[in-house]
């Protein structure tokens, strides 16, 4: 009986410490918490478009759909003409240039390489309508694509090789009804599928982050968070924060988890001490590419290969391109450990016409900044897009080539796979020198992986970067890190001050014992 009333009241006393825990005035939610609570209420529209008069009009074209926003939006086209999305440029400050004018109007990348005289095709991830490579309005509002960011009744596309137009045959006026804030599929439809194809540039931007699983990234899975692009990439006056560092070059207008997380978020100092040079991403974002593969290499010295006189490609068991006549040959990689950098938020940009100082060794398209030594720079996970492609060796500049044309005879590489001629047509266009020779140089560009955000559980663990084996951290030298690196001086002071320590602790419990022998010998006396 004795036995029952004490196992009663220590369960008692448990049920009391519990409550006291869980609902009294000294607790304090977890910054999870608190994450988890504000982005588990989804905002309710507050306005229901289809009660407009002015949206029950059948609509001709995706531009009397932009007049009717506008009719209401009123200044809100003005925003729109003053963004990065809508001038694919951004006023910059690059280290040794000054102030410039970046964006995709002049910057080349080792993927399709350049959109000017390719606008017909690239410009399906534009928020603009009809842009040809004669020419586009970008002070024409009409131009402007309001629904490909705000429609949310999940119809709406750009249709391939038009310039950004839509498919004519869409229902615009059921469309305009059902608008509202962006949701992940608004932005997916272009980030994700970025450079031709699902996951192509990025690695951790695909299709599988539609509706990621948990252990996809926990930010995004729909049975936890379930939060969208724009609850990071905050807006003012449709301007994005957060950017994309194949184009920009400033430490500002950042999307960064400190913005939910604190500077520490940890319950640990020795982990938040890590927080003053390691990025969050760094240990939380273990790998990249989880779901579906991406590109890793592309190399455009292999394309215009035909056969019977027609192009042809070939695809791995996934349905990965590795061989495409138009584009060349290609490598791919699923579950990546990234590489990683030291970054302090700003970048230099290979822009058209830049000469080329050494041909001998990978020309770097967007290198990103810092070091050790430097107090704004951390230690990022990136992933490195190697390639090879056409350059002009004479004049020592990287090539724009025509790529893109409707048919046959107007020299563009995808359709009459003649590099002289596309390169002669595509130079001219961005009023450049061509030589007539097109060699292929190789190049790298660099891409911070921020998404695919793991669980707790799987991050990235001490011993796989304090390792002198196959350390995360092997490429990143200057500095010392313990469990890494090896310096005679400090392991022969480490070893000296650990045999210190080991005869301070002997001699203190000698003293002790000794001194305890005497008081005892006294005290039987």
């Amino acid at each position: 009986m004795r036995k029952i009333i004490l196992i009663l009241l220590a369960a008692g006393l448990l049920i009391v410490v519990a409550i006291n825990t869980f609902s009294g005035s000294g607790f304090e939610p977890t910054e999870f918490m608190k994450v988890k609570e504000k982005y588990s209420q989804k905002e309710k529209p507050s306005v229901d478009h289809s009660k407009f008069a002015v949206l029950q009009q059948k609509f001709s074209s995706p531009q009397k759909v932009t007049e009717a926003c506008i009719s209401c939006h009123n200044g809100r086209q003005a925003e729109v003409m003053n963004s990065n999305h809508w001038n694919w440029e951004r006023e910059e400050y690059i280290e040794g240039r000054g102030i410039v004018y970046v964006g995709k109007k002049n910057a080349i990348n080792n993927f399709c390489i350049g959109v000017q005289g390719n606008e017909k095709s690239c410009a399906k991830c534009h928020v603009g309508l009809g842009m040809t490579e004669k020419g586009f309005s970008f002070t024409d509002p009409s131009n402007i694509d309001c629904l490909i960011c705000h429609d949310n009744s999940e119809t709406y596309a750009k249709a391939p090789e038009q310039g950004g137009a839509p498919d004519s045959k869409l229902d615009f006026s059921n469309i305009s009804q059902h608008v509202g804030k962006p949701k992940r599929s608004n932005c997916g439809v272009c980030h994700f599928f970025g450079g031709g194809g699902n996951n192509v540039k990025h690695g951790d931007l695909e299709k599988s982050m539609f509706e990621p699983a948990r252990d996809v990234d926990v930010h995004m899975a729909v049975e936890d968070l379930n939060m969208e692009c724009v609850d990071c990439h905050t807006t003012d006056k449709h301007n994005i924060s957060g950017k994309i560092y194949s184009l920009s070059s400033m430490n500002h207008n950042r999307a960064t988890c400190e913005q939910c997380h604190t500077n520490t978020p940890h319950e640990k100092d020795i982990l938040n001490e890590h927080t003053l040079k390691v990025a969050c991403q760094t240990c939380h974002i273990p790998v990249y590419a989880k779901v579906n593969a991406t590109k890793t290499a592309w190399d455009w010295s292999t394309a215009g290969k035909l056969k019977n006189g027609e192009p042809y490609e070939v695809d791995d068991a996934d349905g990965n391109h590795t061989y495409l006549s138009i584009k060349g040959s290609f490598e791919w990689g699923k579950n990546l450990k990234p590489d990683y950098v030291w970054f302090n938020g700003t970048a230099s940009h290979y822009l058209l016409g830049d000469k080329i100082q050494d041909t001998t060794k990978p020309l770097v398209l967007n290198e990103l900044h810092g070091s050790y030594h430097d107090t704004e720079s951390k230690i990022v996970p990136v992933k490195i897009h190697r390639a090879k492609q056409p350059y002009d060796p004479e004049n020592k500049i990287l090539i724009q080539p025509k790529l893109y044309a409707d048919k046959k005879g107007e020299g563009a590489f995808w359709k009459d796979f003649d590099w002289t001629t596309a390169s002669k047509i595509g130079m001219d266009d961005v009023k450049l020198p061509f030589s007539g020779k097109v060699s292929f140089i190789k190049t790298e560009m660099y891409w911070p992986v921020n998404h695919m955000v793991s669980t707790k559980e799987n991050t990235v663990q001490c011993n796989e970067c304090h390792t002198r084996e196959n350390s995360r951290l092997a490429k990143l030298t200057d500095f010392y890190m313990p469990g890494r690196d090896y310096n005679n001086i400090i392991e022969i002071f480490g070893r000296t001050l650990l045999v210190l320590t080991l005869i301070v602790v002997a001699a203190h419990g000698t003293v002790r014992i000794v001194v305890s022998r005497k008081s005892k010998s006294r005290g039987t006396k």
